[in-house]
């Protein structure tokens, strides 16, 4: 038997991109490079909407340089954002699509100095833009700096890469400082002096409370870390691990992982066959009830997504055609689902008894794939999909970031969240033999966080709900 080279290879092997896909090896990403927990979890949560906390995102995110005289032309093609306007020391949410306008998905990109540009986030847009890059026939650089997970040396990162949010972060930058914290418009970058280093700060707000994302040269960032954490204490930071920090977007409304829209189309071919087995899309799982043979049900369009604002057609750049189709059509919605205690804790409790249990509830985070697709029903019907799902002792109540159809998202409107995989679940390693359930949800604003909803800079996340 011949040796599978690329993820085309392995999809025609597997006969189905959702097959393969859904009976992945692989589990849900995990944060390398800090503890689970500095205290414990409940009260790092608490310190994001009461004090502020300091967000270590220096090992789990990769980096991508991208640097020449066409980087601003390569950029423009594969985004939907405008670039108008756009300078250096300015920043903003990416979003590249594919062919069909579907979602690949979105980093923060960074405009660093003339014709030098950096993203950081999850893998699959910096693959795109790599793929682009080599094969578009620009004057471009790239350099990738991969997350700590998929490298042989997963601490000799380029970068470290910290968070400094909630209510009193600006007086922990005034703090370590000495001055009065710039002010800046969100996505503006500046430069500080920490303890003698040259620190950029992006003005960011990660947990829908003020903030910055201060980044410099990896050698240094222990010397920063320590004068945050040192300059801190007065104001009751702390440190975030690695078990809180995936749970935050549950309150600030982002949906970290929709799957990258690449697994079908004559025109992604290329791209597919580029890409290596050993890629993030070649080892990528699904998981949830959600379970359809066609893999086009699992792409997201940026307005399921919330990112239509985001959306110019002010330049060409692609699936710009048939994002010009899709604007003309009602989208679906996100919103949060808060599910029904009562439900969640004889979901729990099943794990106690000698019968049937249901799947099991991690906390804070109930993730327990790459990319979660639980279906939301209504009268057995289904309505949408939840794509991410955990506790928030914020909230007291578990709550999950989904997508519906328009005509469910009506504010205090019932549905149904249905747990568990089907037939017992799949092969993949994180899941045991279990049952599904139902869990009654009632549909909530998008962020579920009134601070981040009211307080946050314009844009997605404080629309109208």
């Amino acid at each position: 038997m011949s040796k599978k080279k690329n993820l085309e290879d392995l999809l025609q092997t597997a006969g189905s991109p959702v097959k393969m896909l859904r009976n992945s090896q692989t589990g849900p990403n995990v944060y390398p490079g800090v503890p689970p927990e500095f205290t414990n979890w409940r009260d790092e949560q608490a310190a994001w909407q009461k004090t502020c906390v300091l967000f270590n995102q220096s090992y789990h995110m990769a980096d991508l340089a991208v640097e020449g005289p066409d980087a601003l032309r390569l950029l423009s093609h594969l985004g939907v954002n405008t670039f108008a306007n756009f300078t250096v020391d300015k920043a903003k949410q990416f979003v590249p699509c594919s062919y069909d306008g579907h979602v690949i998905g979105d980093v923060i990109l960074f405009y660093l100095a003339e014709k030098k540009f950096n993203l950081v986030g999850r893998i699959p847009v910096l693959n795109w833009i790599r793929f682009h890059a080599e094969t578009g026939g620009y004057d471009v650089g790239v350099a990738l700096d991969e997350r700590s997970a998929a490298r042989p040396d997963p601490f000799n990162r380029k970068s470290y890469r910290f968070q400094i949010q909630g209510p009193n972060a600006m007086r922990v930058i005034e703090k370590v400082t000495g001055k009065k914290p710039p002010d800046l418009k969100f996505f503006n970058m500046c430069g500080m002096n920490i303890a003698g280093k040259q620190v950029r700060a992006l003005r960011h707000g990660m947990a829908g409370q003020p903030g910055f994302e201060l980044f410099g040269p990896s050698a240094e960032g222990e010397t920063v870390r320590e004068a945050l954490v040192t300059g801190g204490e007065e104001f009751g930071l702390r440190q975030v691990g690695g078990r809180a920090y995936s749970s935050n977007t549950l309150e600030s409304g982002w949906i970290p992982s929709p799957l990258p829209a690449i697994y079908s189309g004559a025109k992604m071919k290329a791209y597919r066959e580029w890409l290596t087995v050993d890629s993030y899309e070649a080892r990528a799982s699904i998981g949830g009830s959600f379970n359809s043979p066609n893999i086009e049900d699992y792409y997201f369009t940026p307005w399921d997504l919330g990112y239509g604002p985001f959306v110019k057609f002010d330049h060409d750049f692609i699936g710009r055609e048939a994002l010009e189709q899709m604007a003309k059509q009602p989208p679906r919605r996100k919103v949060t689902l808060a599910l029904d205690s009562a439900d969640v804790t004889r979901t729990i409790s099943s794990q106690l008894d000698q019968g049937d249990r249901a799947k099991f509830i991690e906390f804070p985070s109930a993730v327990y794939s790459m990319h979660p697709y639980d279906k939301v029903t209504v009268q057995g019907q289904t309505v949408g999909i939840s794509t991410w799902i955990g506790y928030s002792s914020n909230e007291r109540r578990m709550l999950t970031l989904a997508i519906l159809e328009n005509e469910y998202t009506v504010p205090g409107a019932e549905v149904i969240l249905v747990w568990g995989e089907e037939n017992g679940g799949t092969r993949k390693p994180t899941v045991e033999a279990h049952v599904q359930t139902e869990i009654r949800a009632t549909v909530s604003p998008v962020p579920y966080s009134e601070v981040a909803r009211k307080v946050y800079a314009e844009g997605w996340r404080t629309g109208k709900f």
